[in-house]
C-alpha cells in the first residue's frame, strides 16, 4: 500500500448563511502519494485542494470514500493521533501557528503535547531548528523575525514532532521573493536529504516545477497529474481552465504560436535559454 491513499472521496461544506450544503467541494478524488515524494497541488481558489490537504492528517474526514495514511483509516478516531504524528500541516500564515514568545519554546510546543521526555525535546528542537537554518535565532522572539523566518520556524515546529510527511497550504503566499526562496530551499533540503514526504499547495508555477509530481485540481476534481514536464506541456488544457504555466513555458508557447519550430516546453529560464539558442542557430 502507498504511504497515503485517497480513494474516491467526496466532501461538502455547509453554508453558514442558508444552511444549504456547498455540494462537492471535493468530488470523487482518488490519489496516491509515495513515501519520500515531493508533490505539488495546484488549482484556483475554491477548487478543493486545501480541503484535500486537510484530509491528509484527519483534520477532515470524507463524507464518502476513504483516506489511508500508512495503512491507518483517517475515519478511525482511535488512529487520529497516530496519523497526526505522521502527517504535519503547515498553514499559510505562520502567525497562526506561532504560540510562544521565544522561538525554541514555540518549536518545543508540539513534542511537549505529545508527552515526549524533556531531554528528547531538547534534542528535537535543536535538530529541527538546524534543519531549517534557524538555530542561531532560537532565543529570539518570533515577532522580530521576517515572514520567511517565521514560516521556517513553523516548519521546525512540525519537524520537532518527527512526522513522515509535511503538508503545506500555500506557505509562501504572504512572503516576498526572498522569503519564498528561503522556504522552498528548506522544503527541498528536507525532502532530498531527510526523505520527508512533502505535499505543497501553491499558486506559484515556479515552485511547482521543483516537485517530483504535479496534481492539478479544478471544481473539486483532479484535472490532470504527472511530472512537471508532462503537466506543463498541456498548455491548452491548463489555459482552458484559466490556469497559469511557468513564465518560460508561456514564452515558448507564444513563440510556437508565431511559427517557431520548438518541440519541447521549458520549465525554467535556463531550459528556455538553451532551447532559444538552438532555435537561433
Amino acid at each position: 500500500m502507498k504511504f497515503i491513499s485517497i480513494q474516491n472521496i467526496f466532501f461538502s461544506y455547509m453554508s453558514e448563511d442558508e444552511g444549504q450544503p456547498i455540494v462537492n467541494a471535493v468530488d470523487g478524488v482518488s490519489l496516491e502519494i509515495e513515501k519520500g515524494e515531493f508533490v505539488a497541488l495546484l488549482g484556483h481558489n475554491g477548487c478543493g485542494k486545501s480541503t484535500v490537504a486537510k484530509h491528509l492528517n484527519a483534520m477532515l474526514v470524507p463524507d464518502k470514500g476513504k483516506v489511508f495514511v500508512d495503512g491507518d483509516d483517517t475515519a478511525d478516531e482511535e488512529k487520529t493521533l497516530d496519523i497526526r504524528k505522521k502527517v504535519g500541516l503547515v498553514l499559510q500564515n505562520p502567525d497562526n501557528q506561532l504560540v510562544a514568545s521565544v522561538v525554541e519554546e514555540d518549536v518545543a510546543f508540539g513534542p511537549e503535547n505529545l508527552g515526549v521526555e524533556p531531554s528528547e525535546i531538547r534534542r528535537r528542537v535543536d535538530d529541527a531548528l538546524k534543519a531549517v537554518d534557524m538555530y542561531d535565532f532560537r532565543k529570539d522572539a518570533p515577532y522580530k523575525l521576517s515572514g520567511g523566518q517565521k514560516q521556517r520556524v513553523a516548519i521546525a515546529g512540525i519537524l520537532a514532532m518527527q512526522p513522515d510527511c509535511i503538508v503545506l497550504d500555500e506557505p509562501t503566499a504572504m512572503l516576498d521573493p526572498n522569503g519564498r526562496e528561503e522556504v522552498m530551499s528548506t522544503l527541498l533540503k528536507l525532502n532530498k536529504e531527510k526523505g520527508i514526504t512533502v505535499v505543497l499547495i501553491t499558486h506559484y508555477m515556479d515552485e511547482a516545477v521543483l516537485a517530483d509530481r504535479v496534481i492539478v485540481m479544478d471544481s473539486g476534481k483532479v484535472l490532470t497529474e504527472g511530472t512537471p514536464d508532462n503537466v506543463f506541456s498541456q498548455v491548452e488544457l491548463l489555459k482552458k481552465h484559466r490556469l497559469d504555466v511557468p513564465q518560460a513555458t508561456e514564452l515558448v508557447y507564444r513563440l510556437i504560436g508565431c511559427g517557431a519550430k520548438i518541440d519541447k516546453m521549458p520549465l525554467d529560464s535556463d531550459e528556455c535559454v538553451d532551447l532559444l539558442m538552438e532555435v537561433l542557430k
